[in-house]
């Protein structure tokens, strides 16, 4: 009989604080505490343990669906401990889980270390705001405090579309509407269509992952609604590029009017390793300023970047502006601020006291 109780670990890692929990046959449990995964030393896993810890999670019609699935994402819930996102793989044909923490508690900008000066894009009644970075850098966490903003500020309908849903909200002065794929809708462009005629100001979508849930976003954005959504990239510029290469060439011109008219600005995280233990995000933000809009209709996004290094007065801030003022005030390492960055040399110039052209005034982003 397996001693491995997924219940007691998690409540375990969660104490720790761990962010993410790694299940896998034949290994020891592993969590990620700051940016380092620890190896516990708890007895190596079975598949027995694994396939007992899935019953456990899952409703017995769903775990019926794992049997001829390659990777399916969920919600797991202790009550009074946590909230889980669980995304369940093979690994070399055998069962594994990938546990994240989700607080019941929506963090907000102040304690995330996020700059106020997100909230511009909450002055926005259209348009879409992108959040983007790698896997773990925060993006659904950023864009739940945001919506919890206006949540708090502004008596709206705000509909989330997410595969899973991750942060509950609780009605404040808006109402919100929380659907899950799979769930409540088949699929992310049946659930912004569906949201549409559901009376909404603010959709959420959890990923733009294909051209027909761009397509959405954009119908939404165009038809007088705020979205907000992620990508799996690192700056303003690979976002571009990436939502106007999911069309073929012929319409590419033609998407990129739509973007420069809707897209309102881009948030890409980065998240650090602190000297004192723990992480902190980096940001580059980018506003769509008529030049921009200029630029992406253009296709002239190279421009788009010396744009952001200029955009004190907008509110933007190159990545490695914001990695160069975390250092600057001893929060990371030169060791850590360079390895984080795209592009390691432009960020030697700014530490070594010779870079130009940036208004002092966009590194503020603690």
């Amino acid at each position: 009989m397996s001693d491995f109780i997924v219940e007691n670990f998690l409540k375990q890692a969660c104490e720790k604080g761990a962010s993410d929990v790694h299940l896998r046959v034949g290994k020891s449990p592993s969590i990620r505490i700051a940016n380092d995964i620890i190896r516990t030393t708890h007895s190596a896993l079975t598949e027995d343990d694994i396939e007992d810890t899935i019953k456990v999670m899952l409703h017995r019609d769903i775990y019926e669906r794992t049997r001829g699935m390659y990777d399916l994402d969920f919600t797991y819930e202790i009550k009074g401990v946590s909230r889980f996102r669980v995304n369940y793989c093979l690994d070399l044909g055998l069962p594994k889980l990938t546990i994240r923490v989700i607080p019941y508690d929506i963090p907000t900008l102040q304690e995330l270390n996020l700059p106020d000066s997100l909230k511009a894009f909450m002055g926005y009644n259209n348009g879409i705001v992108l959040v983007t970075g790698a896997t773990g850098t925060g993006k659904s966490t950023t864009i739940a405090s945001l919506v919890d903003i206006i949540n708090q500020e502004r008596a709206d309908h705000i509909i989330t579309v997410e595969d899973p849903v991750e942060f509950i909200y609780t009605d404040k002065r808006s109402l919100i509407t929380q659907r899950q794929l799979g769930i409540d809708i088949e699929s992310f462009p049946d659930g912004v269509k569906y949201a549409l005629r559901q009376d909404p100001d603010v959709i959420v979508i959890g990923e733009i992952r294909d051209r027909e849930t761009l397509d959405s976003a954009l119908n939404a954005a165009e038809t007088g609604h705020l979205v907000f959504s992620t990508l799996h990239t690192n700056s303003a510029v690979s976002s571009i590029n990436r939502i106007v290469n999911l069309y073929d060439d012929n319409m590419r011109a033609f998407a990129r009017e739509r973007i420069a008219a809707s897209l309102r600005g881009t948030i890409a995280q980065k998240l650090l390793q602190r000297v004192e233990g723990g992480r902190v995000p980096a940001l580059e933000i980018m506003s769509v300023t008529p030049a921009i809009k200029d630029y992406i209709i253009k296709n002239q996004l190279d421009n788009i970047y010396d744009l952001i290094k200029k955009g004190g007065f907008s509110n933007m801030v190159t990545m490695n502006r914001s990695i160069y003022t975390l250092l600057k005030a001893g929060i990371v390492s030169k060791e850590e601020a360079v390895n984080m960055s795209d592009d390691p040399n432009e960020l030697n110039q700014l530490i070594r006291g010779i870079y130009h052209g940036t208004n002092d005034a966009s590194g503020g982003i603690l």
